[in-house]
Order: structure tokens, then sequence, then C-alpha cells
């Protein structure tokens, strides 16, 4: 059986990885439309790695925009079952400064309207989530963090919005009344579909700013999230080939179950088509 892989979801100013070997990129079609682009497919020390900039290259997609549903399957179809997530965020919190980083461990969904399942349409699933991040999956990035030299916080709440607008500030001390940490517009429905794909899945938020709740620091702008994003680049890729080396081969968490349990529609009431379009999911015969 060939080596599992090891997905990495690039987000705003995480492009590409360096020092893959017999790269290649790889296109591939899903039964729920295109990802966001090619993915590049190389190996770092004998690991196999799979990279998906989620915006696409040239960041052409905004977060309401972005496939999930593809790029969370075309993973899953080039044989991945770790994902390292890799987000902007805005911070929550006077103790996350611009710069730090957060191995969030609970979301928050404030979306609107994106498709956040691959069931639905004749074949009825439900996934447990009340814990969205896979724990052990967390732990080695956290390590990679730290050894890699960043600041980098151990839990967290992110809440994830719709966008592609910041908050009002309104809305921005409303948030920080719930508690929540770090806020983006990424992480869902991404996280829930990739524990429906049987994927283990967590996330480093790289915090480029307060938002706008903090009365004596700058408004969020998007220059100030850029020279972040820049700043903290070379650390994110550093992070990623650390993490990938330590990523263990066998996974002995329950993510890889959450389908094979998911379906509560009776088999001989499952619409044919909708079956077709879930056989890599549930991994059954098409």
């Amino acid at each position: 059986m060939a080596q599992s892989a090891i997905g990495v979801l690039g987000g705003s100013g995480l492009y590409e990885i360096a020092g893959l070997e017999r790269c290649e990129e790889r296109r591939v079609e899903t039964p729920f439309g295109a990802p966001s682009d090619a993915y590049l497919c190389g190996e770092l020390e004998g690991r196999r790695l799979v990279f998906l900039p989620r915006h696409g290259r040239g960041h052409r997609f905004s977060p309401s925009e972005v496939n999930y549903r593809a790029n969370i399957h075309g993973l899953k179809q080039l044989g991945v079952r770790h994902v390292l997530s890799f987000s902007a965020v805005g911070s929550m919190k006077e103790s996350i400064r611009p710069g730090d980083m957060v191995i969030i461990d609970q979301l928050i969904d404030r979306t609107r309207g994106r498709a956040c399942s691959f069931f639905g349409e004749g074949v009825v699933g439900h996934i447990q989530f009340a814990d969205p991040m896979c724990a052990s999956l967390s732990e080695v990035l956290h390590g990679a963090a730290r050894d890699c030299g960043a600041t980098v916080h151990r839990g967290g709440t992110y809440l994830c919005i719709e966008g592609p607008q910041f908050s009002t500030r309104a809305e921005s001390k409303l948030y920080r009344s719930w508690g929540v940490d770090v806020i983006g517009m990424t992480n869902l429905p991404e996280a829930k579909l990739a524990r429906e794909a049987g994927l283990c899945y967590a996330t480093v938020a790289m915090s480029t700013d307060y938002d706008c709740w903090h009365e004596s620091e700058e408004d969020v702008s998007v220059a100030a999230v850029v020279a972040i994003l820049k700043q903290n680049a070379e650390l994110a890729r550093q992070i990623i080939r650390t993490a990938a080396l330590r990523v263990p081969l066998d996974r002995r968490c329950s993510c890889a179950d959450a389908p094979r349990h998911a379906v509560i529609t009776d088999r001989a009431a499952c619409a044919p088509e909708a079956l077709r379009r879930l056989a890599l999911i549930l991994e059954e015969p098409a």
C-alpha cells in the first residue's frame, strides 16, 4: 500500500512550499466541482506532501468563493489522511499579538450560505463535531511551531465569519464578549468537511492584527495584514517542514471513523447518484 500523504492548505500569504522534491502539479476532477487550483505534490525527506493554496495562486477566490468541498475531496483523492491548515486571523485577545500563532481547538460558525456538507440530496449524514480539531495532529503542530521559534499559543476558539468585509466595531466588541480568541473567514466549512471525509485536521492560526476592537492599535487594514503575513511566511514554511516529518504514519485517533458512522438514511432508500458522489468519502465502491 502506498504511503498516505500529508495535505497542506495555505491561506493568505502562503502560496507554495520550498524544498519539495519530485514535484508535480496535479489537477483533479471531483463530484463537487473544481478545486481552487492544481495541487502541488512532492516529497520531503521521504514523506509525501500535497499542497493547495485555498484561495488559488494569485489569491483569486474570496473566502465565500472557495470551493471547500472540492478542495477536501481532491486531497482525499490524492491519498491525503492528515491536513495541516494555515490561516490568517485577527486577534481578539490582548495576549495574542500580531505575529503570534495559535493552535486552535474550537470553532464558532458565523458563515452564511456556504456548502458545508458532502451529505444531502439523497443521503443524510451526521458527524460528531464536538472537538473539531484532531488533538494528536494539533499536538504535532504545536511542538513544531514551538521548536521553530514561533510565539505559539496552545488552544483557542476561532470565530469564522462570512466576510469578505472585516468586522464592524460593534461586531468586534460583541465577539470579544463571547470569549473567542481569534477571528477569521476560512476554517469553516473546511474543518467540517475534513471530518466528514475522515481526515485528521488541525490549524495554525496566524495572527495579523487586533481586528478593530483595540483602542490603542490601528484598525485592521489589508496593508497591515499583508506585512505580517510576509514576515511570517518563512516561519510557516519551517513549521510545515518540521511538522510533516513528525506526523505519525498510523492513526490512533477517531477521525477516520466519522464518515463510517455518519449515514442515517436507510441504504435501500439512498439515491444511487448520491451514493456515487459519496463513494470516496464513505470509502465504498461507487
